[in-house]
């Protein structure tokens, strides 16, 4: 098995990329040493790079990161790679899904489309990489419904669910459903033969 240094100093992420990468790659836990990451790209790829090659370059190990975007059609694709920080700089999950609510407040049911973009990393200290996307297309809930999870869980639906959001759902189902998922099997994949 290959050993990843996880750049995300996110528990919850870690948690979900140790989930998903269990049995392929032994997850690494981020130096304490290594300072904030700015994720100053234009792209998902972009950020998950950035990430992945700081952590890399800092420790000398193959590294792992993602970046996840949140596009919904009736903001023309906002909030994507602003997604983190939707409702500010250092906004909370609530203070976005608090935001994205209002923003949508004039848009209609079957109107709330949207879908979670995830891109998943692995750098080397020789310079190459691998990456995987992985999309899961939904509606954003009127209302927040469930406990599970984190970030915007609770307001999106997966359209091949059966109408709960992601934080409706044991961690199983969401990880069979969702972006973070399909992004990190696929990732998965080609780690194992490599």
């Amino acid at each position: 098995m290959i050993q990843l240094v996880c750049a995300s100093a996110n528990p919850d992420k870690v948690a979900e990329i140790q989930d998903l990468l269990r049995g392929v790659a032994e997850l690494l836990p981020r130096p304490v040493s290594v300072g904030d990451i700015d994720e100053d790209a234009d792209s998902l790829l972009g950020n998950a790079r950035l990430k992945a090659r700081a952590i890399c370059n800092a420790t000398g190990t193959p590294a792992v990161a993602d970046d996840t975007g949140l596009e919904v059609d009736a903001l023309n694709g906002a909030p994507g790679v602003f997604t983190a920080r939707f409702a500010g700089e250092h906004a909370t999950y609530a203070d976005n899904r608090r935001k994205l609510l209002q923003s949508l407040r004039d848009v209609a049911g079957t109107a709330r489309t949207a879908r979670f973009r995830t891109v998943a990393l692995v750098a080397y200290p020789d310079g190459s990489e691998h990456w995987a996307e992985g999309v899961c297309e939904g509606l954003i809930a009127e209302t927040e419904r469930g406990e599970r999870g984190f970030g915007y869980d609770a307001v999106f639906a997966p359209r091949e669910g059966d109408g709960r959001t992601f934080a409706e759902m044991s961690i199983d189902d969401k990880h069979a459903l969702g972006h973070r998922g399909r992004a990190f099997r696929a990732l998965a994949a080609v780690l194992r033969d490599d």
